[in-house]
């Protein structure tokens, strides 16, 4: 078995999985809270290609994904000049400033009708939709410019280190002194923390919820966070791994 994909469940359409390949058939394995994972992470290759239903295994050591198998979302690095050979984002554009606990802003561009999902996908605390424009290039020369104050790239360690924590509502409320947003979020995951959780890649666990990509798991009263994309491309073996792990201080 490997695990070749995961859907964070941020579209609302199903709970957060994990895919796992066979070799004949895929299996979703469901993350709902107070589930229990039981496998032990074995060797990691390329995921190989994957369409939604159909998979396609690749015997390569790159992972998550091979050269073959690695494709590159030239709109991620557009500032507005496009990089294409015609530009084809005409859809109404939403610009967001997004919160991550403590004090972390990120602004960031998405189609307007997706703005939700992508701040759930992304795990955000908080949210303001700053404005929506008629196309991708504005959007992305908008963001661009406000990008000189604030990030546009939050990496998932600096969230997992934050994740007992709350926004800082006067740092929020600093953020947004200067825009007008045409919309505010606030978002609840499910599931809170006394502590820090512990930043471990592993696959075993009772499930104690999701929020992005980072699954959060229980072993021995110590929490563990781990970036679920830095589980694409394990083998799978049933039964819970015999390695000890760190565990937070709370559990001494």
């Amino acid at each position: 078995m490997q695990i070749v994909g995961y859907d964070t469940g941020a579209s609302g359409d199903g709970a957060p999985t994990l895919l796992v390949s066979d070799g004949d058939s895929l299996v979703r394995e469901e993350l709902v809270q107070g589930s229990t994972l039981e496998y032990t992470l074995g060797q990691r290759h390329c995921a190989g290609a994957f369409d939604g239903s159909v998979h396609v295994p690749c015997t390569r050591p790159g992972a998550p994904y091979c050269d073959a198998h690695t494709s590159t979302w030239i709109c991620a690095r557009c500032t507005g000049t496009c990089l294409k050979d015609e530009m084809d984002c005409h859809e109404e554009h939403a610009i967001y400033l997004a919160a991550f606990a403590p004090a972390t802003f990120k602004v960031g561009v998405t189609r307007d009708w997706r703005l939700d999902t992508r701040l759930r996908e992304q795990g955000a605390d908080r949210a303001a939709h700053l404005q929506t424009v008629k196309d991708g290039r504005i959007a992305r020369q908008l963001e661009a410019e406000i990008a000189t104050d604030f990030t546009d790239r939050v990496r998932v360690p600096t969230k997992i280190r934050d994740l007992n924590r709350a926004v800082d509502e006067t740092a929020w409320q600093n953020a947004l002194a200067s825009f007008d947003p045409v919309e505010t979020f606030s978002f609840d995951y499910g599931f809170e923390l006394d502590s820090a959780p512990v930043h471990e890649t592993l696959a075993s666990g009772t499930v104690v919820g999701t929020q992005g990509r980072i699954l959060v798991l229980e072993r021995g009263g110590t929490a563990y966070a781990t970036d679920m994309r830095d589980l694409v491309g394990y083998e799978l073996e049933p039964g819970i791994p015999d390695r000890s792990l760190q565990a937070s201080l709370g559990t001494f």
